[in-house]
């Protein structure tokens, strides 16, 4: 596939970041004996998980994929492997934009955290006072609690993960409100409110809909306000509305699972409108605009989005959600705690995850069907850098 496409840079911390471009070199050429003596377990993590993609990636032959390392706000190593576009043969390398799918809704819960802090919404506040429509939803459990802006984004509401409606999940982005409120009235219970963790990527678009309604500013005006541009984020965005971004694309793949034959059709399609999955599933980013974001949960970016109170809220989870905060998955694999999330559409998949201890984290987008073992790399990391 593509050539080596390696961003070495040190780790301003610890120091252990200092050998990278020996990962680079091995991977490329002979390195005599003690020409890196730096090489640490660190670095050979790095190199093994390289290898081993290197070759999977080859294997597929099916798309791309693109993998940041970060230690707080310093992305200390990228690549990209595989095909970006495989007709155009353009490579995948670290500025290659693919669909987050569900991190949208880290990107959303961090956008409401931010209108709890200005005061304009209340985190246990009834949605309905800002979003009456809501009052409409399908069957509610007799004497069910009102949903509050915590429920939604916890995923406790007790709603279902999708509305009973042909179309939701198709249709212009433009009007994308349009079909959450359509989506309301076939949108049932699974379990009433705060009994239990029940994800709902329809509560996560009802969320989206209640900020803006509270802030008086559209979706996806006030996420670039608020998150996009203070974060510096330039490839981040909901509609690929330049010639840069558009050609930065990645090209989406679906596989036949019974002739193994791979398409482009789906995902292209879904470019042009995605109904109402644009709060739970928009967003468009690469994986250093990613590591930015989860350097700003850790309080780690030159401009705080949030205050320390606020990520820990979000970072805490709360019953009856006992593996999920606000927006983010929160897993202990090993002793180390992984807060992140991933996201799965037609032709894409992206995954971001940070130790909030460490300040390490990766970020990945991929189109191929193979998934690169992005938890275990970062468990590994950090267990190197102890």
């Amino acid at each position: 596939m593509n050539r080596l496409a390696t961003v070495p840079l040190r780790r301003r911390r610890t120091g252990i970041g200092s050998g990278l471009g020996c990962i680079a070199l091995a991977l490329t050429v002979t390195v005599p004996s003690g020409a890196c003596a730096q090489f640490t377990a660190f670095e050979a993590t790095i190199a093994r998980f390289d290898a081993d993609v290197s070759a999977r990636v080859a294997e597929d032959a099916g798309g791309a994929v693109s993998v940041a390392i970060f230690d707080g706000a310093d992305v200390i190593w990228t690549k990209g492997w595989g095909w970006a576009d495989i007709e155009s043969r353009i490579a995948a390398n670290a500025e290659t934009i693919g669909r987050t799918g569900s991190i949208s809704k880290s990107f959303t819960a961090v956008l409401m955290m931010q209108l709890v802090e200005r005061g304009v919404i209340g985190l246990d506040e009834p949605v309905v006072r800002y979003f009456p429509e809501i009052e409409n939803l399908a069957g509610p459990p007799a004497g069910a609690r009102p949903i509050t802006f915590r429920m939604l984004a916890s995923h406790t509401a007790g709603l279902a993960r999708e509305p009973d409606l042909e179309g939701a999940a198709s249709g212009t982005i433009y009007r994308w409100e349009e079909k959450i409120l359509e989506s309301i009235p076939h949108t049932g219970f699974k379990t009433p409110p705060m009994t239990e963790y029940s994800y709902s990527n329809i509560g996560f678009g009802m969320l989206g809909l209640a900020i803006s309604r509270a802030a008086g500013v559209p979706f996806m005006d006030l996420m670039t306000e608020l998150i996009f541009e203070p974060l510096g984020l330039a490839s981040t965005t909901f509609i690929l509305d330049s010639p840069d971004l558009y050609s930065r694309m990645s090209v989406g793949y679906n596989r036949d699972r019974r002739t193994g034959e791979i398409s482009a059709e789906q995902a292209t399609r879904e470019h042009f409108g995605r109904g109402y999955k644009v709060p739970n599933g928009g967003v468009y980013s690469t994986v250093g605009d990613l590591a930015v974001f989860a350097a700003a949960m850790m309080g780690e970016t030159p401009v705080r989005i949030l205050s320390g109170a606020s990520r820990h809220e979000m970072t805490t989870p709360r019953a009856p959600a006992e593996e999920y905060g606000l927006g983010f998955f929160l897993r202990n694999v090993d002793g180390v705690t992984i807060v992140g999330h991933g996201g799965s559409v037609a032709g894409y998949n992206a995954y971001l995850a940070f130790d909030p201890a460490s300040k390490l984290g990766v970020a990945m987008l991929r189109t191929t069907s193979y998934n690169p073992p992005m938890v275990e790399l970062l468990r590994a990391l950090v267990g190197t850098a102890r």
